[in-house]
């Protein structure tokens, strides 16, 4: 066996396996038993209250009914859910990309003998 049979195989292997880990972890991910890679996180914005100021502003009030409306049609962590969803859909997809392209140099090497 010469080396470029010897590389292309290894390169064929290294594709196949880049692109089954790939699709492995996108089922499982896709089928809730595992999370995506947290890229998007929530944060709390907490808006200080003071003590002395008893008043509520007209303006605060609407602002927060309208927070408690929009928590009721959505979940608070859909949005970065949905974010960390299609984040790892583009990287699962780039890895699958690179490991056709390593996998089409094992086969390229392999074809030369």
């Amino acid at each position: 066996m010469n080396t470029n049979k010897i590389l292309g195989f290894i390169f064929l292997f290294l594709g196949v396996g880049i692109i089954s880990w790939t699709v492995y972890n996108s089922y499982n991910i896709f089928t809730a038993k595992t999370i995506p890679p947290e890229i998007f996180k929530t944060t709390e914005s907490a808006l200080p209250v003071s003590q002395k100021d008893k008043t509520v502003d007209l303006q605060q009030e609407v602002e927060k009914m309208l927070q408690e409306q929009l928590k009721g049609m959505l979940p608070a962590d859909f949005l970065p859910k949905i974010l960390n969803l299609m984040a790892w859909s583009i990287g699962a997809g780039v890895l699958i990309f690179g490991g056709s392209h390593i996998s089409g140099i094992g086969i390229k090497l392999l074809a030369k003998n």
